[in-house]
């Protein structure tokens, strides 16, 4: 009797300690959750001739994984039906359509997302626009700051769009002039953190 009674009076005592120091006892299992899962970020590398019977190039796209961006290997196939004379705007529309596509189902399982936005698209320069400068069919401030970091690291990998190591150029569907932003280290750690507004770069001097 007197050993079951010691025992309510230990339990008891437990009690109050643990209210005490504000944690509430309970019966109900909690669930927590599962670990989280590391990503690998590692993809399977392409085939050497690409996609079968798709005329491309190959390109390193800028891709999110474990919250950065890392480059990956695709052919990125030629654009259709895009009425597109200027050869940057084209380039960049094909690699606007492969941020696009969802990544595959090796990516999506090696931890690759993408946040660039459908039917985001490329244009020409307007009349007096940078030399290089490409026009998005949306102000590129007004994307989400991810979609801009993965716009910017992956046109600043193109040989074809930028001619090496410096900002690329870009403009929105107004008269307002292109702005100029660089795919910094910083920015491939954290994607999220690109600056808004990139400085304006001032229209080329038309000839006199």
């Amino acid at each position: 009797m007197k050993r079951r009674r010691r025992v309510a009076v230990g339990v008891s005592l437990s009690l109050v300690l643990l209210s005490g120091c504000g944690i509430r006892a309970t019966t109900v299992p909690v669930d927590v959750g599962a670990a989280p899962s590391r990503v690998s970020c590692d993809t399977p590398a392409q085939p050497a001739g690409g996609q079968s019977g798709v005329q491309g190039f190959r390109a390193t796209v800028a891709l999110v994984c474990g919250s950065q961006l890392v480059g990956v290997e695709r052919v990125v196939p030629i654009p259709e039906k895009r009425a597109l004379r200027d050869p940057v705007a084209l380039v960049t529309q094909a690699l606007l359509e492969a941020l696009q596509t969802p990544p595959s189902t090796e990516e999506r399982d090696a931890g690759f997302t993408t946040g660039v936005p459908d039917g985001l698209t490329a244009a020409a320069p307007r009349a007096g626009d940078p030399a290089g400068a490409v026009r998005l069919s949306r102000k590129p401030e007004d994307l989400p700051p991810v979609a801009l970091s993965q716009i910017v690291c992956t046109l600043s990998d193109s040989d074809a769009v930028s001619a090496g190591p410096g900002p690329v150029v870009l403009g929105g569907p107004d008269a307002d002039p292109p702005r100029a932003w660089e795919c910094t280290e910083a920015v491939r750690s954290r994607p999220e953190s690109v600056p808004t507004l990139g400085d304006v770069v001032r229209p080329s001097p038309q000839p006199s």
